[in-house]
């Protein structure tokens, strides 16, 4: 079993005895004590998985009293390699973690090469099945269904695959390797079950639709459930109800008026999303935006994070989100390190009150990791000015501020609608001072701000209204080459004559989680500094903008460890 301290081994005991509860501490250590020294990028409190290649979150559920995620893994390296399989690890918590064997791994020619991504439904009588893209002995991708050996195991340890995969093939006029990722599927008031796999067609997204009676023949629909030119290819696409009244979630079968529908697809490195109406009758979704309008665009999250699944969590009543954060150094780095890839803290999804966009923000668990405080109110930044943030471990925090802004009427006059935001907050980074702003916080900062990230807003007049626009500047964040740093930006749909902006970042060690608006805008960055590591790194709120503006709060926190216990009890 490796060598593990004796309070892991009791994390895990309560684990198999089927405890309903396990607490985050500071004394579920990892292995490595001394982690920060031999690798100061590796995340403290981040899903990773134990060594190796990571990517894609796959099937996230909740069985039985156990969350349950699994993960696209190379066992044998730390780049995506030719042999994909499924990792597995399971939870009480969704943020301490113990590490079971592989679920699922290529064994027959219908996934020979690779076990590539996909969902898992649970049907009723409470039986989790798997659906997966198998890359075939002829290098085709194709979709495979697997289901548990034995559904009394709550940890779901071993899997058997479906005699009769491949059951679904992909539809004609699409390349062998542009049909992949079936989401988790839907059952209607007809009975038929349903799920999309993402595609590609004469360069047109497609969610091809497929469907079944008896969840084994599968057959696909004469239209696909929506697509779009001009995109690319679909990766992981995803399609879920969303309360229009609630911020509850709702299960991915469940129907009613009150319900818009959300369809995600991954492309090109983004997670976009559209929101829009459902007709099950006709098999036909009609978004209220497209996929890629420059202005409008409905990102997850608008830096590196992609990717991303869903589910219900019926615990609690709520659909949660999983991202892939890969990294931003190069394949001969992850080589040295021997890992790659971590995924992004869970995040409670809702739509928000206008009805125009979905709001994330980290799943209530993650407060448990909590430690020293601090914090104060009504505090002015006059301009070009700056605070430290004391007494908390700065490389390892869960920051909360929000910032009143007294004068707007001298704010930087612009037209925005035909603005790319990303390219704004390039062009006016945190160096270049206006009148409102930027404002917000440097993250891994040395003391002289040799490095730092900066994560801020700044307002801008455009006619009648007021515009905020967040962005996270990585231009500073290393003094390593050959790292990338992308300064990252979105619009936040938000009037600041009537409402604080404020923002909340999770850091990581090598990762900040950034929600800005209430969530309403996420923004992930990945950085890896040289001087601010540890007892180094310092986070700072600022203020380069010429006109004041007030902290009305703040609330910093160390944060501790989480438990990832290894390969125990598989």
């Amino acid at each position: 079993m490796g060598n593990y301290t004796l309070p892991v081994l009791g994390f895990f005991f309560v684990l198999l005895c089927g405890g309903n509860e396990v607490h985050a501490s500071h004394q579920y250590l990892q292995p490595e004590a001394t982690r920060e020294a031999i690798q100061p990028s590796r995340t403290s409190y981040h899903f990773q998985a134990p060594k190796n290649w990571l990517n894609d979150p796959n099937g996230p559920m909740y069985y039985k009293g156990i969350y349950h995620l699994f993960y696209q893994h190379n066992p044998y390296g730390a780049v995506f390699g030719k042999t994909i399989v499924w990792g597995h690890a399971i939870s009480y918590d969704l943020i301490n973690w113990v590490h079971l064997n592989n679920a699922l791994y290529p064994t027959n020619a219908f996934d020979a090469k690779s076990c590539w991504s996909g969902s898992v439904t649970i049907l009723p009588g409470q039986k989790p099945v798997i659906l997966y893209t198998g890359l075939d002995i002829k290098n085709q991708q194709v979709q495979n269904m697997a289901m548990p050996k034995n559904l009394s195991d709550p940890f779901l340890r071993e899997w058997k695959k479906y005699s009769h995969n491949p059951i679904m093939m992909r539809p004609d006029g699409v390349n062998k390797d542009d049909f992949r990722d079936p989401t988790t599927a839907w059952q209607g008031e007809d009975g038929k079950w349903r799920v999309l796999v993402g595609s590609l067609k004469s360069d047109r997204g497609l969610a091809v639709l497929y469907r079944s009676n008896d969840f084994k023949k599968w057959n696909m629909y004469d239209h696909p459930l929506y697509s779009e030119a001009n995109t690319g290819i679909w990766e992981c696409p995803d399609f879920y109800p969303i309360s229009t009244n609630s911020r509850e979630g709702v299960e991915t079968s469940s129907r009613s008026p009150q319900y818009k529908y959300v369809l995600k697809a991954s492309i090109k490195f983004r997670d976009y999303y559209t929101l829009g109406t459902y007709m099950p009758d006709v098999e036909k979704f009609t978004p209220e935006t497209g996929f890629r309008n420059l202005r409008l665009d409905l990102r997850y999250d608008y830096g590196k994070f992609y990717a991303s699944k869903t589910f219900f969590d019926s615990a609690k009543h709520r659909r949660i989100l999983w991202g892939w954060i890969n990294e931003s150094d190069s394949s001969a780095d992850d080589v040295k390190k021997g890992w790659s890839g971590i995924q992004s803290i869970p995040r409670a999804i809702y739509l928000s009150k206008n009805g125009r966009q979905l709001i994330q923000w980290p799943v209530e668990e993650i407060e448990r990791l909590r430690r020293k405080h601090v914090g104060f109110k009504d505090k002015k930044l006059e301009g070009s000015s700056l605070v430290e943030i004391p007494g908390i471990t700065a490389s390892q925090a869960d920051v909360e501020i929000s910032f009143k802004l007294p004068n707007l009427k001298d704010a930087e006059l612009m037209d925005t609608h035909s603005v790319d935001p990303q390219l704004l907050c390039s062009k006016k980074s945190a160096a270049v001072s206006s009148k409102v702003g930027p404002f917000g916080l440097l993250i891994f900062a040395t003391k002289d701000l040799t490095e730092h990230t900066a994560v801020f807003f700044r307002i801008f007049r455009d006619r009648n209204r007021y515009v905020v626009l967040m962005c996270s500047d990585q231009s500073r964040s290393s003094l390593r080459k050959g790292v990338d740093k992308t300064t990252y930006g979105a619009f936040v749909d938000k009037d600041p004559r009537h409402e604080a902006i404020s923002l909340r970042s999770l850091i990581d060690h090598s990762v900040i989680e950034s929600f800005g608006g209430d969530g309403r805008v996420c923004i992930t960055s990945r950085v890896y500094p040289t001087l601010a590591i540890d007892g180094e790194a310092h986070v700072y709120a600022f203020n380069n903008g010429s006109l004041d503006v007030v902290v009305s709060s703040l609330n910093a926190y160390s944060m501790n460890k989480a438990s990832f216990v290894s390969n125990i009890g598989s």
